[in-house]
């Protein structure tokens, strides 16, 4: 039985995940007694990784490889597409997603023996492709700064995706990746509505601090770009041009957009929060995803899983294709091309003329 709102969370209870064989469900016999309020606290479990750099070779994919610090994200976005890999490690998509977070605590060592491989070969990394490498946890245990400060020791390009405003933080080492053309930022953009992004990303930052952090980038030489992510049917797709003009304003030269992906258990989460939250309209929600993904609830196709197709989805490639064209963005994409060039594997002398 599902359970009512969580402050601070995105999730209300923890579903079965897929590769669960056995189901245990607590039944109240009268027995027991226990007017302990439940706890929600976020823990943090360390890690021992045996690889630092993810491969992918999904071809609707800008990147071929990736770094993620951290395994769950404690944002809580509802409708986030990397709940169901949680199941992995015997834990649920949905809570558990959440507060039962996993820390990689020797991602930088592992990185640094990568980056030394005789065979390796040089190619930008993104950051945070799965889930948010500026989360709180980062505050402690600075995985994600140790990393951009290996990359810029050895001059290798990164693109580094949050949205967080943690990452001014590390202002300090973006501005000398960014004077080397090593680095591009890209900001997650949902809504510009503070209440409706309290309850699609409780602990993710406001609207306006996404657009200070694109500020002070841009300010500061950073390359940053704004990805309007996920846009849903009735819920923030009436927003797609007010967002893509507040980037481009912020200082944003390059915009991109993802439709809403519900795979494996994140669709009974995100119908169970339409049901909470917006009552309403979930069944016109729900038959607008339906129709953009073939009469299903999720497409998994290369090519359509990030677009959708149908009217509503041609619709929306159109509206945005109309907006970046009116605000000029992408233009620029040569000129912050990054640069693999520099790269200087660990344990090479670097020249310093």
């Amino acid at each position: 039985m599902c359970a009512s709102p969580i402050r601070g969370r995105g999730a209300s209870h923890n579903p079965h995940h897929r590769f669960e064989q056995i189901q245990v469900e607590a039944v109240d016999d009268g027995w027991w007694q226990d007017d302990t309020e439940p706890t929600h606290a976020t823990e943090v479990r360390l890690e021992q990784s045996r690889s630092a750099i993810s491969r992918n070779n999904s071809p609707d994919m800008p990147f071929e490889r990736s770094l993620n610090p951290y395994r769950g994200c404690e944002h809580g976005c509802i409708y986030c597409f990397a709940r169901p890999s949680h199941a992995w490690w015997d834990l649920s998509p949905g809570l558990d997603f959440e507060t039962r977070l996993i820390a990689r605590t020797n991602l930088v060592e592992q990185l640094t023996r990568e980056l030394q491989h005789p065979g390796y070969q040089c190619q930008p990394i993104c950051i945070g492709a799965n889930t948010d490498p500026y989360q709180p946890i980062e505050r402690e245990h600075r995985l994600t700064r140790g990393a951009l400060e290996v990359l810029l020791t050895h001059r290798h390009p990164a693109t580094v995706t949050t949205r967080s405003t943690l990452i001014l933080r590390d202002l300090d080492l973006l501005t000398r990746l960014a004077e080397q053309r090593l680095v591009r930022v890209f900001i997650s953009f949902t809504t510009l509505d503070r209440e409706l992004k309290r309850i699609m990303e409780p602990r993710a930052a406001s609207p306006q601090g996404r657009l200070r952090i694109i500020k002070t980038l841009n300010e500061h030489g950073v390359p940053v770009g704004i990805i309007t992510a996920p846009m849903i049917p009735m819920i923030n797709d009436m927003e797609l041009e007010r967002l893509l003009e507040a980037g481009c304003n912020a200082g944003a030269t390059s915009a991109g957009y993802t439709f809403l992906r519900l795979p494996h258990e994140v669709r009974p989460l995100f119908e169970h929060w339409l049901s909470e939250h917006f009552p309403e309209r979930a069944e016109h929600v729900m038959s607008l995803i339906r129709q953009s993904r073939g009469g299903r609830d999720y497409d998994s196709r290369f090519g359509h899983r990030l677009r959708g197709e149908g009217p509503f989805a041609e619709l929306l490639a159109q509206r945005f294709r109309l907006a970046i064209r009116r605000l000029g963005l992408n233009r620029r994409r040569q000129e912050h091309a990054l640069d693999c060039s520099q790269f200087s594997p660990p344990g090479q002398q670097i020249d310093l003329f």
